[in-house]
């Protein structure tokens, strides 16, 4: 069955208006504490969000059910945090923010290949400051995305932020996305992808993730295989409230040999870099649906 993501945290843009407003009269600390009161909010009325995350905190990763109930109030607020640090970030409102950088010789080798490149991450941590960061490496970065942002926040929080060095590719029925990577890969582009959700009617692969089998959308290790072009995962992870850590990992090729047995091996490399981090950041997991459905 396919996972729904209809149970993720909503917003609104009122409520999007607000957090902006404080952050450019008060600051980032201020937007902080309003948010404790909006997290405290879904954490106490949002059963159908909150279900899968206390099953990964307290079945996949053991945690007792008050530890478990503490992250998950945790969680809400980390991920009100990552929209708001979006916001700053990307919209150049005076921060405080440091950031750290653990791979990044791998993507400026990936640069250098002349192949362009392929960068596979999942709904951990904030990928919209990924994106931010890659700017450092001088060259277009292509984000592959689903259109399925609510239209009104979308067209407020473009508005904010302003241009960005990124192009955004969104994925169609007519398969049209598929010739825009092709031109960006020829490019020598980088084209970014979240490599953990799949849609209905997409084809999916799977493997085993926290000790049980998990499906993974097949499109983004098919496109690697495809287009033959080196492959890293990278992830931007929260440490503290200022602090940023940036990972990429070394870059990963196809060899020769049998197409699926390639791609299977693929997918369990991402998803034991996914689960690496997801054991150091359980509270940065942002995925409000049972990842283990099938």
């Amino acid at each position: 069955m396919i996972p729904s993501w209809h149970t993720k945290p909503r917003g609104s843009t009122v409520g999007y208006r607000i957090f902006v407003s404080v952050l450019k009269n008060f600051g980032v600390l201020p937007a902080y504490f309003l948010l404790r009161i909006v997290a405290f909010y879904y954490f106490l009325f949002s059963y159908r969000s909150a279900k899968p995350i206390f099953k990964l905190f307290h079945s996949k990763l053991g945690y007792s059910i008050l530890k478990s109930l503490l992250k998950l109030y945790r969680n809400y607020f980390l991920f009100g945090q990552s929209l708001i640090d979006k916001v700053v970030i990307m919209s150049e409102i005076p921060n405080r923010f440091s950031f750290e950088f653990d791979g990044e010789d791998n993507l400026r080798k990936m640069v250098n290949l002349q192949k362009g490149g392929l960068l596979l991450s999942a709904h951990i941590g904030n990928w919209e400051i990924a994106g931010h960061l890659l700017k450092r490496l001088q060259t277009r970065i292509n984000i592959v995305m689903f259109d399925g942002e609510q239209a009104q926040i979308k067209e407020y929080l473009a508005g904010i932020t302003g241009e960005r060095n990124t192009h955004i590719i969104v994925i169609k029925n007519d398969l049209t996305h598929i010739y825009e990577i092709d031109e960006a890969l020829k490019k020598n582009e980088f084209v970014c992808m979240h490599a953990d959700r799949y849609m209905e009617g997409n084809k999916t692969i799977s493997t085993r993730f926290l000790s049980e089998q998990a499906s993974f959308p097949a499109g983004p290790f098919m496109l690697a295989y495809r287009f033959r072009v080196p492959v890293s995962f990278v992830f931007a992870l929260k440490e503290n409230n200022f602090h940023y850590h940036f990972f990429a990992s070394e870059i990963k090729e196809f060899g020769t040999g049998e197409k699926e047995i390639l791609i299977q091996e693929m997918l369990k490399d991402f998803a034991g870099e996914m689960e690496k981090k997801l054991r150091d950041y359980p509270e940065q997991w942002f995925n409000y649906y049972d990842f283990w459905r099938q």
